[in-house]
């Protein structure tokens, strides 16, 4: 049985890491007949594993999208866990390898995870090394995902920030949170949810593991835009506690993941696309001031480009002048 079982597990893993196996070719892969190749893929398909025949001169097999989540992998809750720990993947270098393991998983994951997992947009901004982890529940993080593409106003009770108590003694309760739910972001370890408060008009943010969503959902709602227009950099400034009053983009002739770690939770760090096999990346960064942000930019002490705003252009050319004067060839 054991013997069967690993055999099993081994004709599982080739019909994942090639879209058509010959059934000659399989068979002597596995050292065995193919009468039990055959035999092998109805015990699979009894479990719940999607595999066709093939036609054609030599005849095979291919592992498609299922309808059941194959028992021999994960439970529906192991398998969300693992798909929202590979699409927020902030490991450097195993981004790519982390897309294609999540592409797998997500191919043999029955419609009802599937399509709930498609509907969680998530946002990443890089943390900084030695931060650690709050627990979240993949339910929750789902649901939110939901009403967030959905537009459906959701209600929890929050265990952080002012809440008021109506009533006095036994009748006194803390109503719940009414908001409009726009993004799921991770940064440093942590869930935050964007949304728009209905009961106080405004913005918030909201750690997830400190929420307790209730039951069911609210109307649809038309989706505001978030303040400044860029979620990262609400996030940031909001976990930061001191919103920048100037922001910028530039373009870093570095590593993504060199100059992440250095950003935190300050702005945002995604790669671009060699150029001549050199390494970019793009970076939108905060600051107190024009020029204190165009002198923060030197800190990388790698070449860079300007993308916007005016106002960034000119203070750093400005900057480069005062350099270029101070120098002592220059006196």
């Amino acid at each position: 049985m054991l013997e069967t079982s690993g055999r099993l597990l081994t004709l599982l893993s080739l019909l994942q890491a090639r879209r058509d196996w010959p059934g000659a070719l399989l068979a002597d892969r596995l050292g065995v007949s193919p009468r039990t190749v055959r035999r092998d893929v109805d015990r699979l398909r009894e479990l719940g594993y999607p595999v066709n025949a093939t036609k054609g001169p030599d005849g095979g097999y291919r592992l498609a999208a299922g309808a059941d989540l194959p028992p021999l992998l994960f439970d529906d809750e192991q398998a969300v866990a693992v798909a929202l720990a590979l699409r927020t993947a902030a490991i450097p270098g195993a981004e790519e390898g982390a897309l294609r393991a999540l592409a797998t998983i997500r191919q043999v994951m029955p419609a009802r995870l599937r399509s709930r997992l498609d509907a969680l947009e998530v946002t990443t901004v890089r943390r900084r090394p030695g931060t650690e982890d709050a627990v979240v529940e993949p339910e929750t993080l789902l649901a939110l995902g939901s009403a967030c593409r959905a537009g459906e106003v959701v209600r929890f009770d929050y265990a952080g920030g002012s809440m008021a108590v109506v009533g006095e003694g036994d009748a006194a309760f803390r109503p719940p949170r009414r908001v409009e739910p726009h993004h799921l972001v991770t940064s440093e370890g942590r869930w935050y949810l964007v949304a728009y408060d209905l009961d106080r008009a405004d913005w918030r943010l909201f750690r997830v593991d400190r929420l307790t969503l209730r039951s069911g959902t609210g109307p649809r709602f038309t989706r505001r835009e978030v303040p400044g227009g860029d979620v990262g950099a609400f996030v940031a400034d909001r976990i930061s506690g001191s919103p920048s009053p100037v922001r910028g983009e530039v373009v870093l002739h570095a590593r993504a993941a060199d100059v992440a770690p250095w950003i935190g939770a300050r702005g945002l760090c995604e790669p671009l696309p060699d150029v001549d096999g050199a390494p970019r990346c793009r970076v939108v960064l905060g600051s107190w001031s024009w020029g204190g942000l165009a002198g923060w930019l030197g800190v990388f002490d790698v070449p860079f480009e300007v993308v916007g705003p005016p106002e960034l252009v000119a203070a750093t050319r400005e900057l480069a002048a005062r350099y270029a004067g101070a120098t002592p060839a220059a006196r």
